[in-house]
């Protein structure tokens, strides 16, 4: 290990502190902001980004700040959770609500942006919420500007670097001057990024001197400067304070001051920035320093640092959202290596899809799942027995419930597992409903049954159904493919596939695709399967999950090679039943037992086909049925710990 300028055995990198608020972001690009009619909702404030970030890329970052005892306080701790980060630092404010910013996009140059922060958690802050051994669990400490701009604020952000400099925690700055922040705009007018003003300016100056570190745009050093010059400014604040500077300096790039500020920028080093077409410059700046923390706070070079800050501020500009646009460091190393500049971010595949898959996603364990999308089947016993079909949807409500008791059974056993369904628009809304939120493993079907060549139950418009859907929820894709299917069918199919799999990365939901080779093919090549899946990555199709058939253990290992080759960020694939006998299945799981890709079932009519046609029947009630359910899918979730043990 070289020199390091910070202290070691420190169990945090970075702590962020200041603003944490929700972000909603116009989904309509161009239109005015009173002609929005939706939004987009993402974690956002710029300590906030900078915490989300810096997670993203490696480092072990933590926030500190407040929110609401509400509904978007408890979105944002869990949206920085899943990324790593440590949010021990956040206080629950029970008065106040968390913060809020709207945001249009106009045009590249014009991004109305109004704050809701009267009296909002994070600006409540206070000294008596630093926690001392915090602070002095970090090797470095950030605080945003907006955190010195009103008293209260003003004292925390004081006390945590007085807490900083006692124990040798490395102090940065992000200037973040919003006028608007400061009373100097109008509260509608959050657009505006510079209004001078010389109380802000003597204000920001007597803080200076506090930091190791100071980031900040041109226009924000005239206002730490308090001076129409640049060159003017950065001298009056290197007199000030010893601090590294970083001017940024938008596409062109930035530069990084040690010591004398040089008579024109250009007799320093410029390091260049990365040349994209501009959506949203928004969060550039959050990313910006994302990148240079990741890369100084691992002691890397100013030519480093600047490299990752400036990358990571031209992806998130050329990207609709902030924090969730932060890269990560697979999508870095693919920009940097590309042999030809990427001036279109949003349209190279490769790097758009990596920004889908390498990002922090929930780690699933072996998978239990109860499939009842079954839509016609259930009909066909509803009509049997004399019920109307509107009674499917009591009993797929039934159906939650055993999966209820038999996930609370796994957690009294301490198995280490996780449970889902499978079920449909149709007759499971409802099921759907009470289903969502609770980390179940869940899918929904899009596929009109039967349906060969593939059709949507939605009709050819899939996307458009999508966007009622919880993020949670998966797209399911049942389709009859065969790849020496006649011409006309398999283009058709494959123009199907290809359509759904576009909308899930328009709709962020993830796409299971369940393969199931037609039974009355006349062509009958053993590696029908295989060649199937094969002929799907051809087309740059790259399914989150695959439900397939119980293959031999062979069949298994070639599989798993083929998706291991293609797309090593595959989620895995489930086993599917077809209303087999939970003897065929436990066999199929002891074929699957060494594949590496299979990460369990999801079974439906074997374990609700003959419950059900009782319960239709009127020969079996509620809590028969529920029993009956639950003890079919505990057989089979032996069987499947069985072969694994």
């Amino acid at each position: 290990m070289g020199q390091t300028r910070f202290a070691s055995g420190r169990q945090l990198d970075l702590i962020c502190l200041g603003r944490l608020g929700v972000d909603l972001y116009a989904q309509q690009v161009g239109a005015r902001l009173e002609d929005v009619s939706s939004f987009a909702k993402y974690l956002g404030g710029s300590s906030a980004n900078i915490a989300f970030g810096t997670a993203r890329l490696g480092l072990k970052s933590a926030m500190l700040s407040r929110v609401g005892d509400d509904h978007m306080g408890r979105f944002l701790v869990e949206s920085l959770a899943r990324e790593g980060c440590d949010v021990s630092g956040i206080k629950v404010d029970p008065e106040r609500l968390t913060a809020l910013v709207l945001l249009g996009l106009k045009d590249r140059e014009t991004f109305p942006l109004v704050f809701y922060r009267e009296n909002c958690a994070d600006m409540a802050l206070r000294a008596e919420d630093i926690s001392e051994a915090f602070v002095a669990s970090s090797k470095a400490l950030l605080i945003t500007g907006t955190h010195f701009s009103t008293d209260g604020v003003y004292k925390a952000s004081i006390q945590a670097l007085d807490y900083a400099a006692r124990h040798n925690v490395k102090r940065v700055l992000d200037i973040d001057y919003r006028p608007v922040l400061w009373g100097l705009a109008g509260k509608a007018d959050g657009e505006t990024r510079f209004v001078a003003d010389q109380n802000v300016s003597q204000h920001v100056q007597t803080i200076l001197p506090r930091f190791d570190l100071i980031v900040g745009t041109e226009e924000e050093f005239l206002i730490a400067g308090g001076s129409e010059d640049l060159l003017t400014a950065l001298r009056t604040v290197r007199e000030l304070t010893p601090a590294t500077l970083v001017v940024k300096l938008g596409p062109q790039g930035c530069t990084v001051i040690h010591g004398a500020i040089p008579a024109r920028l250009e007799d320093g080093a410029i390091h260049p920035g990365v040349r994209v077409e501009v959506l949203n410059v928004l969060g550039a700046g959050d990313a910006f320093m994302s990148g240079f923390l990741s890369g100084w706070i691992n002691d890397a070079s100013d030519e480093r640092c600047s490299q990752l800050a400036n990358a990571c501020g031209g992806l998130v500009v050329s990207r609709h959202a902030c924090a969730p646009a932060m890269p990560t460091p697979a999508e870095l190393d693919y920009l940097f290596s590309s042999p030809v500049p990427i001036t279109r971010p949003d349209q190279d595949a490769t790097l758009q899809r990596l920004h889908r898959v390498t990002v922090p996603r929930k780690a699933w364990k072996q998978l239990f799942v109860f499939a009842f999308d079954h839509r016609w089947q259930l009909v066909d016993l509803a009509q049997k027995g004399g019920q109307d079909p509107a009674r499917i949807s009591a009993i797929k409500q039934l159906f939650i419930q055993a999966i209820e008791r038999v996930e609370r059974k796994l957690g009294e056993q301490g198995v280490e597992a996780d449970v889902g369904l499978l079920a449909d628009q149709r007759f499971g809304q409802d099921a759907l409903n009470a289903a969502s939120g609770r980390g179940w493993w869940i899918a929904r079907p899009v596929e009109v049954q039967n349906s060969r060549p593939l059709a949507f139950e939605h009709g050819r418009s899939v996307g458009s159904n999508l966007i009622a859907w919880p993020q949670e929820q998966i797209i399911k894709c049942l389709v009859q493919f065969h790849p020496d299917d006649e011409p006309m069918l398999r283009l058709e199919q494959e123009a199907q596939l290809k359509a759904v799999y576009e909308a899930s990365i328009v709709s962020g939901h993830e796409l299971l695709l369940e393969v199931i080779p037609p039974k009355d093919h006349p062509s009958t090549y053993p590696d029908v399967l295989y060649r199937s899946l094969k002929r799907l990555y051809n087309l740059g199709i790259y399914p989150a999950w695959w439900k397939i058939e119980a293959q031999s253990a062979e069949d298994w290992k070639k599989l798993d090679e083929l998706i291991h080759e293609r797309d090593p960020y595959c989620r895995g694939v489930v086993l599917l039943g077809l209303n087999a006998s939970p003897e065929f299945l436990a066999d199929g799981f002891k074929q699957a037992s060494q594949s590496s890709t299979c990460r369990g079932f999801a079974v439906g009519r074997t374990i609700f086909q003959e419950p059900s046609r009782a319960w239709m029947a009127g020969e079996m009630d509620d809590e028969t049925l529920i029993e009956q359910v639950q003890a079919t899918f505990e057989q089979l979730i032996n069987a499947w710990r069985s072969s694994r043990t």
